[in-house]
Order: C-alpha cells, then structure tokens, then sequence
C-alpha cells in the first residue's frame, strides 16, 4: 500500500471481529515505524498502555459499567463546541446513528446504546490508552497526536482497523484505576484496534473533509 491510499483509506472503525486477534508482531510492527514521528525537541512524549484478553475484558465492563449507570456524571472530557463548529458534530451524528444505524433523532435510548459502546472499544480485541506526562504543556499533546496517526497509518498499511476515541479519557479514573496508569501521566485518548467487521453497516459511512481553499491561506507577497 502507497501511502496516499494508506491516508485515503483510512477511517474510524467502529465495529470489529472480537474474535480475529492482532498477531503481536504486527502491533509491534506498527508501533516501531511511528516512533519515527516529529516530536519536540525529541521529547517523545507519548506513553501507550497496550489492553489486551482479560485486562480489556476488565476494562471494557468497569468503563461501559460507570458510564451506564442511571446516576453516571458526565465524561471529564466532554467538550462543548462553539456554535460555529457544533453543526461538524451535527454531520457525524446524522450519519452515524440516522443513516447508518437507522436511529431516528427522537430515540434517545437506542442512541445512548450506540453511544456506550465507545466504551466497549467496539469490540476490539485491543485497546491503546494513549498518555503523555502531566508536567507537559499543550505542545506536546501535538506530538502525540502525530505519533498517533503514523501509528493509525502505519495500521491502515497492515490491513488493522482503528478508531481513535476520547470518550475513553472521560472517566480518567476508571482507565487509571483498571490499567494501572501512574498519577503522574495524563490520559490523552483511547483506541481501538483491530480487523474491522466489513459487514456492518457503521464501518460503511465516510464523512466529508473542508477544501484546502477553506482551511488555508497562502501568504506570497
């Protein structure tokens, strides 16, 4: 695979074969090519806990568990979009519940399901915690992030599905407590990896992307 059809290819995987394992080597693979990334100063700053069999069992039930009890608090890291963007998230959510799971906007219960699976790691046989140290500033959350799509790239290239989700860092200490994360990192992300489920219907749905006219200026002269 070249790596335009790699960047073309890939996308959010939101339901996976629990039971087509990732052959370690492959993970292995994969995150060795995206510590090539650029990072600042070369701090490296990303820290991944790799969940896998019965550790991710343990996790999958302790965060669907917090998340769907009656009296749950909202996620630490639910972000509030300013108006000019909320129309974004608008588009995914009519994609995503309306023409893929074929959820109508008033049922609210079949799309809080669709919602907790995040928590689920959609069935993945693997989930990543992505971290960084809490004595880092913002910048360094840039470099992860550029660790983490190499990493996603570097999947895609392999034939491994992922779905980067930040639901999974809304119940930091569900997460810390399950895995065993130190005080002393912060938890960033979570994903899912694995072989994506081709037959269902959520993995079908592409969005769109802004035209580079739109989100960049040229500055010549």
């Amino acid at each position: 695979m070249q790596l335009e059809e790699a960047i073309k290819t890939r996308h959010s995987s939101r339901q996976f074969l629990p039971d087509k394992e990732v052959p370690r080597a492959v993970l292995e693979q994969a995150l060795q090519l995206a510590t090539y990334a650029p990072s600042n100063s070369n701090t490296q700053a990303w820290r991944l806990f790799v969940v896998r069999g019965a550790a991710l069992t343990r996790l999958r039930t302790a965060l669907y568990d917090h998340a769907a009890a009656p009296d749950a608090p909202p996620p630490a890291a639910a972000t509030e979009l300013p108006p000019a963007l909320q129309a974004y998230r608008s588009e995914l959510g009519a994609l995503l519940y309306g023409e893929l799971l074929g959820l109508a906007r008033s049922d609210a219960a079949g799309r809080r399901a669709a919602l907790l699976r995040n928590y689920r790691f959609f069935n993945a046989p693997v989930g990543v915690v992505a971290c960084m140290s809490a004595d880092l500033r913002g910048e360094a959350a840039l470099c992860v992030g550029m660790y983490l799509q190499t990493l996603l790239l570097a999947l895609t290239e392999a034939g491994v599905g992922s779905c980067v989700q930040i639901a999974i860092a809304g119940y930091p200490d569900v997460v810390r407590r399950e895995v065993g994360i130190p005080a002393d990192l912060e938890i960033l992300c979570g994903i899912s990896i694995g072989y994506e489920d081709e037959a269902a219907a959520i993995n079908r749905g592409r969005i769109g992307r802004e035209p580079v006219e739109r989100t960049t200026v040229w500055a010549d002269e």
